[in-house]
């Protein structure tokens, strides 16, 4: 309260209302102040050192007031910086220069960094202000939250900025003392920052765009996980998976949703139980994959070979069926043995899974009458993403193989695939070639008689165009887009 407030504190009709009760307290204290020292004054003063006692007391009081008064210039009446955590106060600078940034906390100990969080608190009243507190007192700022209800608690979302010093186990177990339980954290990374309603419209925009963008936008929605779509009637044959009923089934770390080509769509994510909120939002992301049908976008680039022909790339699917098993027939049964590590007889029966969205995206070389000569496909494998190549014999070691790994390779990285990996022969010289030519570290293994060759996109960039794009000179020839 200010001085000017000490006897007026509220008005009423305006004008200002006194606490006439308080000035009759302090009238009374006053009599009763110098009653008290006039007895004591008597009692002293006609004693045989009275004069002298009422003498040094009053030297006594006057240095005590010139001590308070010295000591209350000097030192002021704020409380020191290290007892508040105020910062000092700024030195004067000359009038036109800019501030210079001022220095936080955690740039004297260290570069913040992001965490991803979470943990399940219950569902009482104060139980969250007991989580930020804890949070707050190692100086976490919680820059994003987000609440998954259950029956018995809430699950809390947390995007967190924490000291670079500040460990993980030390976040959890603060959040441990303060009430949390089945806590996890990562770190998070500057896509994270985008808010939760922002994030998940994105996710349906390229889905809506592309039928292949369906497993990629449920792994960006969920975290990392292991998608795997099964067909209702598998290709080689066989019992199908057991039907799931139209709303799915969560059941803790495994959702199953119905696929939407009729098959079953499995997510599952052993580390971290999924949630309700969780279920509904990757259930509403397949219905809306399911109610647009097979799409991909539209778009091709056409490609000038060394020797002068014309090839154009272009994504397809199953409504390209006819002409790519008329490139199967045209095929001798070397190279088809080469792709599919099987019965030549079966290559067929593959075709209709390879070309469907649903499963991955194939690129095609074709010629201008429209036959095609070359499949490019980029699988999604579960949490990892294969590359095959099938090349018809008469246009073979032209190019074309390379251009069309170089474009998977690039839609791969586009998508956030941290390695892709081909499956072909050792005597497969044109495969083994082509993944050479990326520019990429490569793992070599064999597995049963086959050569299994793995590229890691994080190592380096990929030098090649990104898909659709005819810019620049390319293979000895020239590109263009139409």
């Amino acid at each position: 309260m200010t001085p000017e407030m000490s006897h007026v504190t509220r008005t009423k009709h305006g004008r200002p209302v006194h606490h006439w009760r308080r000035d009759l307290v302090e009238l009374a204290a006053l009599f009763t102040a110098v009653a008290v020292a006039d007895g004591v004054a008597n009692l002293i003063g006609h004693g045989p050192d009275g004069p002298a006692l009422l003498v040094i007391s009053a030297i006594v009081l006057a240095a005590t007031a010139g001590f308070h008064t010295w000591w209350a210039r000097r030192h002021g009446h704020a409380p020191p910086t290290e007892d508040t955590g105020a910062r000092p106060a700024a030195e004067p600078r000359p009038a036109g220069l800019s501030p210079e940034p001022e220095a936080s906390a955690q740039d004297v100990t260290g570069a913040s960094a992001l965490w991803r969080m979470r943990t399940t608190v219950r569902d009482e009243p104060g139980s969250l202000a007991a989580l930020c507190t804890a949070l707050a007192g190692r100086r976490v700022d919680i820059l994003s939250l987000q609440a998954h209800p259950l029956g018995d608690g809430t699950v809390d979302e947390f995007l967190l900025r924490a000291p670079g010093a500040l460990a993980a186990t030390e976040i959890a177990r603060a959040v441990s003392l303060a009430g949390g339980t089945s806590t996890w954290i990562e770190r998070a990374d500057a896509h994270d920052l985008v808010d939760a309603p922002t994030r998940v419209l994105g996710l349906a925009a390229r889905t809506a765009l592309d039928a292949a963008e369906l497993p990629l936008a449920l792994r960006q929605l969920l975290g990392r996980c292991t998608i795997r779509s099964l067909p209702a009637k598998p290709v080689g044959g066989g019992r199908g998976p057991e039907p799931v009923p139209v709303e799915g089934v969560l059941e803790d770390t495994v959702m199953r949703l119905r696929a939407p080509e009729g098959g079953v769509l499995t997510v599952e994510r052993p580390y971290l139980p999924f949630t309700p909120t969780e279920f509904a939002r990757a259930r509403a992301l397949v219905e809306l994959d399911a109610r647009l049908g097979p799409r991909i976008p539209r778009g091709q680039d056409v490609l000038t070979l060394p020797e002068g022909n014309d090839i154009t790339v272009r994504r397809v699917d199953t409504g390209d069926l006819a002409p790519a098993r008329a490139m199967h027939e045209r095929c001798s049964k070397r190279t088809l043995g080469m792709r599919y590590h099987g019965p030549v007889g079966d290559a067929d029966r593959y075709l209709n899974h390879l070309l469907s969205p649903r499963f991955g995206r194939t690129l095609a070389a074709q010629t201008g009458s429209g036959r095609i000569v070359g499949l490019g496909h980029l699988l999604w494998d579960g949490d990892e993403t294969e590359v095959a190549l099938l090349i018809e014999d008469d246009w073979q070691r032209r190019g074309i193989g390379a251009e069309l790994l170089g474009r998977l390779v690039a839609m791969a990285v586009e998508a956030g695939c941290a390695s892709v990996y081909a499956v072909t022969q050792a005597s497969n010289t044109g495969m083994v070639a082509a993944m050479r030519g990326l520019g990429l570290p490569l793992d070599y293994q064999i597995e049963e008689g086959t050569l299994v060759i793995t590229a890691r996109l994080e190592a380096a960039p990929v030098a090649v165009l990104p898909p659709y794009d005819g810019s620049g000179e390319r293979l000895g020839g020239s590109a263009r887009r139409d």
